[in-house]
């Protein structure tokens, strides 16, 4: 028997702002607005296009091109390196306004929030539309008039999602019962969120070509011929409206990386910068509460050989300093002194401070706690690195801050 479609009303709103990284460039730098702009890693022709604007995407730019192509596509663009004061300033205010409306609110990335209204919409005599609108306004008001955003509204986060793609850019749009099928109707395969070049051709071959097909099928097809997983129940699921992707990852780890603007073998000056990723590292694991008993580490070397390694430590790692010590055991590991290009480390095997048993008088454990949480509030407020280790003060103005495009992790 197949499963009805939900009939329930949308609790569940999706918003990106538009072309963050570059809109947000736009509305501080007001002669850039309405000119094709792209936000590069680096500003050199072979740097990678980080975002590209609105009007740039006009010409066919895309994330992930180099900045030489995109000016080949079209010469008069515009390139810059990216401000991450400007657009985390823009993220928090952005998420600030949003909390206004529901205190459920799951940033999925630094442009990018689910707000599930479901415990607070008798609060509200508006409905998610008028809601949406008025983020919208909001948005535009507060955070800058050069904002926009795409919102979308459904029973389900993917569908959501998929609402907030119909009419980029500054769209509002609603997946429910009353119009799904025409929605279906107007979108192909991989318009839908999760659904890539590679899912389309395995349905495809299980004679699966239009959204409506995709629909159609049953869901003994996609969980056994064409996902070939629980994977397919859940598609069966999405597309008719029900929610199965509400829930939380649990983190298994914490890692930073960073890509050498000036490639070197100088082994104090890699170390300086390990220390400074470590230490943005060490203060993501200690906000969320947990220590790591494992360092992995990871060098691209110039002629794109890498090398890697990690171990796992009986000690319960905290502050910066222990962090930092184990990982340059391992960097001490590497087979000779080559030219490196690109710098990771991670910590994993994660385990919440409060399980840890201490003993009943202040152990010099429970100090290296209390310092590191004091000097993490302090560079909070006043910045990053206020307060940093002898080693990083040669690196502090060679590491940039980075904004990563994956989804925001404590």
């Amino acid at each position: 028997m197949d499963l009805p479609i939900n009939q329930s009303p949308p609790h569940l709103m999706h918003i990106d702002l538009n072309s963050c990284f570059a809109t947000v460039i736009q509305q501080a730098n007001p002669h850039l607005r309405g000119k094709p702009l792209v936000i590069a890693a680096y500003p050199t022709p072979g740097g990678c296009i980080l975002a590209p604007s609105i009007e740039a995407k006009r010409f066919g730019i895309k994330t992930g091109m180099r900045v030489k192509d995109a000016q080949i596509l079209c010469p008069e663009v515009v390139v810059r390196e990216n401000d991450v004061d400007l657009v985390r300033d823009a993220s928090n205010q952005f998420i600030k306004i949003c909390r206004d409306y529901s205190p459920d609110v799951t940033p999925k990335s630094i442009d990018e929030v689910v707000i599930d209204f479901s415990s607070t919409k008798t609060y509200w005599k508006k409905t998610l539309e008028e809601i949406g609108l008025e983020i919208k306004k909001r948005f535009r008001a507060e955070i800058g008039d050069w904002i926009s955003c795409n919102v979308g509204i459904s029973t389900n986060r993917t569908l959501a999602k998929l609402a907030s793609s119909l009419h980029k850019p500054d769209g509002l749009d609603v997946i429910d019962f009353h119009n799904m099928g025409s929605v279906y109707s107007s979108i192909t395969l991989t318009d839908f969120p999760g659904i890539n070049v590679r899912y389309e051709m395995r349905l495809n071959v299980a004679g699966i070509f239009t959204a409506n097909d995709f629909f159609s099928a049953s869901e003994n097809t996609l969980r056994k011929i064409v996902f070939k997983s629980i994977n397919g129940h859940y598609w069966y699921l999405r597309l008719r409206g029900y929610e199965v992707d509400d829930y939380k990852n649990e983190r298994k780890s914490f890692g930073q990386e960073y890509s050498l603007k000036e490639k070197t073998a100088d082994q104090e000056k890699l170390a300086a910068l390990l220390m400074m990723l470590t230490e943005k590292m060490g203060r993501r694991l200690r906000a969320s509460g947990q220590t790591a008993s494992g360092i992995h580490l990871g060098l691209l070397y110039d002629g794109w050989s890498f090398w890697h390694q990690g171990k796992k430590f009986k000690e319960h790692l905290y502050a910066t300093g222990e962090l930092f010590k184990k990982a340059m055991i391992l960097f001490k590991n590497q087979p000779g002194q080559k030219v490196v290009k690109k710098i990771s480390i991670t910590c994993f095997d994660l385990n919440p401070v409060n399980n840890i048993n201490l003993g009943l008088f202040e152990t010099d454990y429970e100090k290296r706690i209390k310092i590191s949480k004091a000097v993490d509030k302090i560079n909070d407020r006043y910045g990053e690195y206020v307060i940093s280790p002898a080693l990083m003060i040669r690196s502090k103005k060679v590491v940039l801050d980075r904004i990563a495009f994956g989804g925001l992790k404590s």
